[in-house]
Parts: structure tokens; sequence; C-alpha cells
């Protein structure tokens, strides 16, 4: 079991990937802790509530587990498919199941990192487009995303989730 008192990032693990992909992993390992640490203990009606019209605990989750799948299509120089679409427009769906919601989420970071293990062994700066536009970015770009983006959702839902836990005490 890893020290959670210490962030991943100053574990001294990973050592054998390169310096980003070793970020953008240690980025993924913390999300998984965060995650289970502060909404790991939510019912099923606290995951999707919006307390003060926040974006539910439900919806950031998904958000990150399918926004690393898009991002991840993208890294590895493809386009996205018609199922990745679909699974974009249908973040924001309420009535997510605790069983789905995790199992999806941690399913995504299992396989986020086996992704991002692959593509440390590409050129950072081979270039790559994204959406249908195909703005201009690298795969070192879309890996540093991944790390940022998935922290900042991951900021979003403890933030939530704090907000319920909260109301809990009151």
């Amino acid at each position: 079991m890893a020290d959670v008192s210490v962030e991943p990032w100053l574990r001294g693990t990973l050592t054998e990937v390169g310096a980003v992909a070793r970020g953008v992993l240690h980025a993924l390992l913390l999300a998984e802790e965060d995650v289970a640490k502060w909404c790991g203990g939510l019912s099923e009606a606290e995951l999707n509530a919006r307390p003060l019209g926040l974006p539910s605990v439900a919806f950031q989750l998904r958000h990150i587990a399918r926004s690393l799948d898009r991002l991840l299509t993208y890294a590895e120089g493809a386009q996205l498919s018609g199922e990745q679409g679909a699974a974009l427009k249908s973040e924001m769906e309420e009535g997510a199941t605790r069983e789905n919601l995790f199992a999806e989420f941690e399913a995504a970071i299992q396989s986020s990192m086996k992704r991002v293990r692959e593509l440390a062994a590409v050129d950072p700066e081979l270039p790559r487009g994204v959406g249908k536009k195909q703005l201009p970015t690298s795969v070192g770009g879309l890996l540093v995303h991944v790390a940022d983006h998935t922290q900042r959702h991951v900021g979003q839902a403890i933030t939530t989730a704090k907000v319920l836990l909260a109301r809990r005490g009151s």
C-alpha cells in the first residue's frame, strides 16, 4: 500500500518512465486517491446532488473518465468515435448509480495509466490535432492537459463533496 501521506509525485515511484509521462501518471494516481478520500463515502443521492448550483460529483467523475478517453485518443493520433461523442453528450445526465459511477471512474484511471505508459515512448513534440477543427497541439501538450484537466475536475468534485459533507454536519 502506498504511503498516502505523501503525494504520488514525491514517492519516488514510476522512475521507469520519462518525466512527462511520470508526472501524468502521478496526477492520475493522486486523482484516484483524492476521489476515494473525499467522494468515496458519499451516498448515491449526494453524488447526484447539486448543492448551491454546483455541478454534481457524479458529473465531475463521469467527465474525468470520458475526457481522459477523448484526450488520449487524440494523443494516439486518432479521431473520436461516435460512441465517444455520445458519451460526451450524456455526461450531464442525472441519476448515476454509485456502483456504475465509481466503476467507470476506476476503469478510466486504469486504462489511462496503461495508455500514458504506451505514449511515453512517443516523441512528445509529435504534432496532433484536437476536435473537428484539428486544433494544433502535440503529444506532450495533450499529456500535460490530461494531468491538468483531471486535477481541475477532481478539485471541483472535492469542493462539491466538502459542501455536501458540511451540510451533513449541520
